[in-house]
């Protein structure tokens, strides 16, 4: 059962409400000023408090403020006399009490205040579990050098509200940089807000990250609030930035530089205070020499600039992933642990990973889900390991007239990087150095389709 604080320095006001509290089952302490209170919270076991805001020596509104600077977040209740009004709504507003409730309190209104207060509480414990458990789940994991020199990296650029742009190849965690930027920052209260510009329809993107008015547009029955405004007061994650369609980067480019987003169909601009992290696999600065994407945001977007290592240039941190993602794996489809033979993590060792670290972990998982044996041998992981495709020519021999070899090695090369991508048309393009709309011509002209 809850321990409730009582601080009174009125005797009678003591008693009443210690009766009331342990006839409601609630064990209580009860003390006479604010210094007693803060002595008894710092010796630890109280679950609410409940002060009056007038007490010698040291005042409810003095001491709850101090409990707040030693970092306790009890939720509390003030008892207010005639006339110190004003001052309970400064203890709610500014100190974050749950609520005031005037003398001689109510026996029955005072439970129901100080159930609710406990209910409140226990829902936002259970939610920074939950958060804490999501967060565990974005935990960088490696010692490699090149790992060690980005947390240093990161550590570095957190704390600042500059622009960070994430580089690297595609599985390779730059979401989880992005997140680590996020939680080691001023910010980490806020909204982290996270946008994959390479999935979001050309014709929707403007509405997506700027939000829109009611009947702005054909399907626009309510109004919306974009991105921008969502990470008020946090950070917006704009993933696979390469993609955001040339025409409407200056609105981006806007945003940036005057804190100002413009909603589809609106007349006025929002305000907003947002720290924009960008990431992308693509060569930027090429797509800046190729009028793909524009110089100035360009810059805007690339103060600091973080690099996400692929796996192959840190084999040493394998055998951590592989047991992060083999606990997690069994974890989540409720199948007892499994271990990780030493021949097995050194055959995991040998594999380059062109997918990266996803491609591990939902290696490791496949491992988890298809074997039956407690201990996973090399031999499971030769079996669940992705089989080169050898059913077509490598392009080494010439196969009739070399326009048409040629044809056949660039056909195999297309399709090969579709089936490793599961067909995801912008890593693929990205992959192959095309753009996506050349793509589609280049299969096209390959006589390469999708299956059904």
């Amino acid at each position: 059962m809850s321990t409730i604080l009582v601080a009174d320095d009125e005797r009678n006001i003591r008693s009443t409400l210690t009766n009331t509290f342990q006839l409601d089952g609630y064990d209580v302490v009860a003390v006479e000023d604010g210094e007693q209170a803060i002595a008894a919270v710092e010796r630890g076991g109280i679950d609410l408090l409940l002060l009056d805001l007038q007490m010698p020596r040291l005042g409810g509104l003095e001491a709850l403020r101090r409990v707040r600077e030693l970092r306790h977040e009890l939720p509390a209740i003030f008892l207010t006399a005639h006339g110190t009004f004003e001052k309970a709504v400064e203890a709610v507003r500014v100190l974050g009490a749950f609520d005031f409730i005037e003398k001689p309190p109510h026996a029955e209104k005072i439970l129901v205040s100080v159930r609710n207060a406990l209910r409140q509480a226990a829902l936002e414990e259970e939610n920074r579990e939950l958060r804490n458990q999501s967060d565990a789940r974005f935990d960088m994991i490696g010692a490699t050098p090149v790992m060690r020199q980005l947390y240093d990296q990161i550590l570095r650029a957190a704390p600042t509200q500059a622009r960070v742009l994430i580089t690297g190849e595609n599985g390779t965690g730059k979401e989880l940089v992005a997140r680590a930027l996020h939680r080691n920052s001023a910010r980490a209260e806020g909204p982290f807000v996270r946008v994959n510009c390479a999935a979001i329809p050309r014709e929707l993107f403007e509405s997506e990250l700027f939000g829109h008015e009611r009947g702005a547009f054909t399907g626009a029955t309510a109004r919306r609030k974009g991105k921008f405004v969502r990470a008020h007061k946090g950070t917006l994650f704009l993933d696979e930035v390469g993609e955001i369609p040339l025409e409407l980067q200056p609105k981006i480019l806007r945003g940036l530089e005057s804190g100002e987003v413009e909603p589809v169909g609106a007349d006025r601009e929002i305000s907003v205070d947002v720290r924009v992290i960008a990431a992308t696999n693509r060569d930027l600065e090429r797509a800046v020499s190729e009028a793909l994407f524009r110089q100035d945001l360009f810059y805007r977007l690339q103060v600091v600039t973080l690099h996400a290592p692929a796996l192959r240039e840190r084999k040493e941190d394998i055998p951590a992933l592989a047991q992060r993602f083999l606990s997690d794996s069994c974890a989540e489809n409720n199948i007892p642990q499994r271990e990780l033979s030493p021949g097995a993590l050194r055959r995991l060792i040998q594999h380059d990973y062109p997918g990266n670290v996803r491609e591990l972990r939902n290696l490791v998982e496949r491992l988890v889900i298809l074997t039956a044996e407690r201990l996973i041998d090399v031999d499971a992981v030769e079996q669940c390991m992705p089989r080169p495709n050898n059913t077509r020519s490598t392009g080494l021999e010439l196969r009739g007239s070399l326009r048409d070899t040629l044809e056949e090695v660039e056909r195999h090369i297309v399709r090969t990087t579709l089936e490793r991508n599961s067909w995801r048309m912008t890593e693929v393009a990205t992959q192959l150095g095309l753009e996506r709309s050349h793509l589609y011509k280049k299969m096209k002209a390959l006589g390469i389709a999708k299956p059904e």
